[in-house]
């Protein structure tokens, strides 16, 4: 008898038969119990093998779930950064448009303080001139006065 008690399958086989004689094929039973224990050992082995490679597409889907998840927070984080940047963008603009009006205001009142100071500077000179002239004239009128007393016979 063989492993696997094949012995005892031969005995129970003869005895139904009736004859005491061993079974005629002992071999092809046993080439039948070889591909039936290859056979398991194959299934068993495909079953394992499937369930490695759910066990691999799973480990490997968690892994890319994981890759993504990792970079879209890097990605989420540019995309806050980058709105970030555009309001502050916008407020820099508007300000820098409200600082450029305000400058050009400046400037239109520094002009006319520089118009104003030169209309001073003018009013003084033109002050100066008439002042200057009105002593010549009052100098000449008393020249004039003063020669009309000498020569006035008294």
């Amino acid at each position: 008898p063989g492993p696997g008690g094949s012995g005892a399958a031969r005995s129970s086989s003869a005895s139904r038969r009736g004859t005491g004689t061993p079974y005629p094929e002992p071999a092809a039973t046993m080439l039948s119990r070889l591909l039936k224990e290859h056979q398991a050992k194959q299934n068993e082995r495909k079953e394992l093998q499937e369930k490695r490679r759910r066990e691999a597409i799973t480990a490997a889907t968690c892994l890319t779930e994981a890759l993504v998840d990792h970079l879209n927070v890097g990605v989420a984080q540019a995309y806050m950064n980058q709105r970030k940047l555009d309001h502050e963008v916008k407020t820099l603009q508007v300000q820098a448009a409200q600082f450029a009006k305000q400058t050009g205001q400046w400037i239109g009142m520094v002009e006319n303080f520089n118009q104003a100071l030169k209309e001073i500077g003018d009013v003084e000179n033109w002050a100066r001139s008439i002042e200057l002239d009105m002593r010549t004239i009052a100098t000449a009128l008393e020249y004039v006065y003063k020669g009309q007393l000498q020569s006035a016979p008294s």
